[in-house]
């Protein structure tokens, strides 16, 4: 039976007294943002404490899109399963334009992989699943109603001031991760500010309680006959709850347009006089897009809403967050434990600074779109929705909300530039690819075998495969190990090797027998070679770490 769990609350756990003076690492913020990071760092080794201010989790649905690459990041810290289990798998959506179909997409059409390409679950199960995580790794302390209110920077450490209910107290941190949202009381203390662009419009979200034979599909109509002027977003739920978003204009009263008698009516238009439903949850929005200018600041890094800020349009706000959280926690991680510098938190800002750019311009061309603010615009968007009905090509000039995808890091200097030829495949930057494989005979999945340390893919059955071994055995040893996945042809499979059992391992790898694909503790690409050279791969992980000075362009690892 499932957790309410919007109605829990959390007493708040009083100080420990041999707590120690100094944390390695605090939190601040128990959203998904900061549940990932806590536990990415915990199940690693580091201790953390996590402090929220508040004790309960969301309330309504919020954030209910989570992307292919989240899921396999939530499959890393332990809880993946129970989302892909609860939560409604949806990969087309459709796009209507008045009472017409317009055209529909597929965003998975292939087989061969684990995670389907969305799920639509509630921000509040999401938020439960991560708390329950927590419960299990005792090197994360969690304190509910713990308010930061007092921050200060020194050379060597942070001290906090942390307001509860039994007073305050002050405790210092090597680092502190600020993910407590929007309205970030760590960035406010640090006197930092977000910019961008406020959207003039306003958007209801209902969440509705019904039973309906809609499909688990991404629904968008503009300028429906049931509300008309306007969109419409519909979104199938678990526990038969429906998500609707009805654009309203910037004049609708914010206030008013919650009440019942608004909201009621608006929904009978999209689905009949004849369906019975109930409301659960109703919010107003506007929105906006926006970013810090740098998401580090000395020994403070920000994450999630904290540090930028989009529209609901394309699933990129908690998606992007916990992808966030995914790129700083390895790093973190090996600067607390002195095997890598401090300026390799200087490549988490960099690289989740650019992907914060890529969300907001694709959110900001989906808001544009789908709220015109003229009528020239207005008409060109009508224009390419009537054309895209007969001719493909207008598809692409069609935006209901381009859909979350994760950050290709090309430019990154962690990485080591292609000196071999590589047709395709992921490129170095790029998030590694799922496909299925066979150890010790029982099926599974590529990606359920990386992750954490730094991974290599060597693709077997070649003339050299005896010295790769032992290659992969001497790696294995170094101070920073890597850990050497041997994959194996289909029907090859044996002891200490993955079968790459349906071939497509190797074909989205591009890979041909000797290759090798570095993968950094994030599943992200750092190196790939047509050979296995165990010198290059040490190289390219002091690379990927800061270890080594970078001379091939401009470098990376400088201090913030």
């Amino acid at each position: 039976m499932d957790i309410d769990y919007q109605a829990c609350e959390f007493a708040y756990t009083p100080r420990a007294a041999h707590e120690p003076k100094r944390h390695p690492v605090v939190v601040v913020g128990a959203g998904p943002v900061g549940l990932a990071t806590a536990i990415d760092l915990a199940q690693n080794g580091v201790r953390v404490l996590l402090l929220d201010d508040d004790d309960k989790l969301s309330h309504g649905s919020r954030a209910i899109c989570f992307s292919k690459r989240t899921l396999e990041i939530f499959d890393r810290l332990g809880c993946g399963q129970r989302m892909a289990d609860k939560g409604v798998r949806w990969h087309v959506g459709r796009v209507f334009h008045r009472a017409d179909e317009v055209y529909s997409f597929d965003l998975l059409p292939e087989e061969g992989h684990e995670r389907p390409a969305f799920v639509n679950l509630q921000q509040y199960y999401v938020e439960g699943y991560l708390h329950e995580r927590v419960q299990a790794l005792p090197q994360l302390d969690l304190r509910w109603r713990s308010r930061v209110v007092g921050l200060v920077q020194h050379a060597d450490h942070v001290a906090l001031t942390v307001d509860t209910p039994e007073g305050t107290y002050g405790i210092e941190a090597d680092y502190v991760v600020a993910a407590d949202g929007g309205k970030s009381s760590v960035r406010a203390l640090l006197g930092l500010e977000s910019h961008g662009r406020t959207f003039r419009d306003r958007f209801l979200i209902a969440d509705v309680k019904m039973t309906a034979d809609f499909p688990a599909e991404r629904w968008f109509w503009f300028d429906p006959p049931f509300h008309p002027g306007q969109s419409v977003l519909l979104h199938r739920q678990p526990d038969n709850l429906w998500r609707i978003d009805f654009q309203l204009g910037w004049d609708a009263d914010p206030v008013a347009e919650k009440a019942p008698e608004r909201v009621i009516p608006r929904i009978r238009a999209l689905l009949g006089e004849d369906v019975q439903f109930e409301l659960a949850w109703v919010s107003i929005y506007t929105f906006c897009c926006l970013r810090m200018d740098a998401f580090r600041h000395g020994r403070v890094l920000f994450a999630g809403d904290s540090a930028h800020g989009v529209s609901p349009f394309g699933a990129r706000g908690a998606n992007s967050g916990v992808q966030d959280a995914d790129n700083l926690a390895w790093k973190l991680r090996l600067v607390v434990e002195g095997k890598a510098p401090h300026t390799l938190l200087d490549s988490y800002a960099r690289e989740r600074e650019q992907a914060a750019d890529e969300n907001i311009l694709a959110s900001t061309r989906s808001t544009d779109f789908i709220t015109p603010k003229s009528a020239a615009s207005r008409l060109f968007r009508d224009a390419a929705l009537q054309l895209a009905k007969a001719q493909p090509f207008a598809r692409r000039l069609v935006n209901s909300g381009r859909l979350s995808t994760p950050s290709t890091y090309l430019d990154s200097a962690l990485n080591t530039p292609d000196a071999d030829d590589f047709a395709h495949g992921p490129c170095p930057g790029a998030p590694a690819s799922d496909a299925p494989v066979t150890a010790a005979g029982v099926p599974g999945w590529l990606l359920r075998h990386t992750g954490g340390v730094f991974t290599g893919l060597y693709f077997a059955g070649g003339a050299h495969d005896a010295q790769a071994f032992e290659h992969a055995v001497q790696l294995a040893r170094d101070p920073l190990p890597v850990l050497t996945l041997l994959i194996a042809p289909p029907g090859q499979g044996g002891p200490g090797l993955l079968e790459d059992s349906a071939g497509l391992v190797a074909a989205r790898y591009g890979a041909t027998a000797g290759s090798y694909y570095l993968l950094r503790p994030d599943q992200h690409v750092c190196a790939r070679w047509r050979g296995f050279d165990l010198q290059a791969v040490r190289g390219a992980v002091a690379r990927a770490s800061c270890n080594q000075t970078i001379t091939e362009r401009e470098p990376a690892c400088t201090s913030a």
